[in-house]
């Protein structure tokens, strides 16, 4: 079973690039805003999966929660920079 999740691991850290790639090339900023979030999600569920490797999952659990709460917080701070309307963007 151990093995199984530490394939998952690895699999969901590849899987995490995908999106990445978005981040970095995205045509819009919108596109980047919601690969970053989806990077978060997966990246809370690989802190999970290594909390449950390491034995741990009671600590790891308290940590993907502070990072879900950041990762929320930092999408909103984005959001309402952009719908503000002092800012002048070239559009």
């Amino acid at each position: 079973m151990q093995d199984f999740f530490l394939y998952s691991a690895v699999a969901l850290t590849i899987i995490i690039a995908i999106p990445l790639i978005r981040v970095v090339k995205g045509p819009t900023l919108f596109d980047r805003i919601l690969a970053t979030s989806a990077i978060a999600t997966k990246t809370i569920v690989l802190i999970c999966l290594i909390g449950f490797l390491f034995g741990r999952i009671d600590m790891f659990v308290d940590i993907t929660l502070a990072y879900a709460i950041l990762g929320f917080i930092g999408v909103l701070a984005i959001a309402k920079y952009i719908s503000s309307p002092k800012i002048r963007r070239n559009a």
